[in-house]
């Protein structure tokens, strides 16, 4: 039986074509670059600025290989990050049958919501070094909140089976009823929830280098390239647009991905029964 039918199938080959493209300078760009040539001292095309520069002279095409690496990579170190401590708190709230202690771990995060994200990316971040690995964190802890809550919400509703209170009655461990059966029942609820939660750090990332925080202004970053170049748009278009583009193609990509293969198999499971 296929999987996916003609349409989720059509919807996931345009989702890996358009994540391939920011994926693949992302990971093989740096090699691809070359050494930087000397800068030029207008925006110049051609004579293998196949871009042109921008208005420090740099070769705007090389800094597309280079700038992709730094925000893909920190976007998904810190969804990791995010989920590595969402899930187990989610799961600790939900199958806990102490409600202080469900309180304790859920209702400060609800205060950590009510701040903007971007917010806590500028207050955190200021305490921290500049760089890509204080900025993975900075933007770890502004998904973990809204990622523990729809752990938690899922699984409360998966912890009231009567499967989850069979396991406890046979004295299954924490870890077996938690991770064996709760997190596997939920892993479509994640699943979706990664999509979005990607595409926001992706834009968190840029955001955040877009303002100067956590990355160095004078960087190869899709970002940084968006903001050092903006005004300049109407003279050099090509090193504000590229990197514009790729990073939102690469977010478009990944919801329409996670999209069509959880329908997919959704009308897969519906099949059987």
């Amino acid at each position: 039986m296929k999987i996916l039918s003609r349409s989720d199938a059509s919807r996931c080959a345009l989702a890996l074509a358009l994540i391939a493209v920011p994926l693949l300078l992302a990971l093989l760009g740096p090699l691809l670059a070359g050494p930087a040539g000397p800068r030029a001292v207008s925006f110049t095309f051609g004579e293998g600025h196949w871009l042109g520069t921008d208005f420090t002279g740099r070769d705007v095409g090389r800094q597309v290989l280079l700038g992709g690496r730094s925000v893909v990579l920190v976007a998904l170190v810190a969804t990791a990050l995010a989920y590595a401590v969402a899930v187990p708190l989610g799961l600790a709230a939900a199958l806990t049958r102490r409600t202080w202690l469900e309180d304790a771990l859920m209702r400060p995060l609800d205060v950590l919501i009510a701040v903007p994200s971007l917010l806590l990316v500028l207050l955190v971040a200021a305490t921290l070094t500049p760089g890509p690995a204080g900025l993975t964190v900075v933007v770890a802890l502004a998904a973990v909140p809204d990622a523990a809550r729809v752990v938690h919400a899922a699984a409360v509703e998966i912890a009231s089976r009567p499967a989850v209170e069979a396991l406890r009655m046979q004295g299954e461990t924490w870890w077996r009823t938690a991770v064996g059966y709760v997190a596997r029942s939920m892993r479509r609820t994640l699943a979706a929830d990664a999509g979005i939660r990607l595409t926001g750090a992706l834009y968190l990332v840029a955001t955040a280098a877009f303002l100067g925080v956590g990355v160095d202004p004078d960087a190869a970053d899709w970002a940084v390239m968006v903001d050092r170049n903006r005004t300049g748009l109407f003279l050099q278009p090509w090193a504000v647009v590229v990197p514009a583009l790729l990073i939102a193609v690469l977010s478009m990509g990944t919801n329409l991905l996670f999209d069509a293969a959880l329908q997919g198999r959704a009308r897969k499971e519906r099949k059987t029964r």
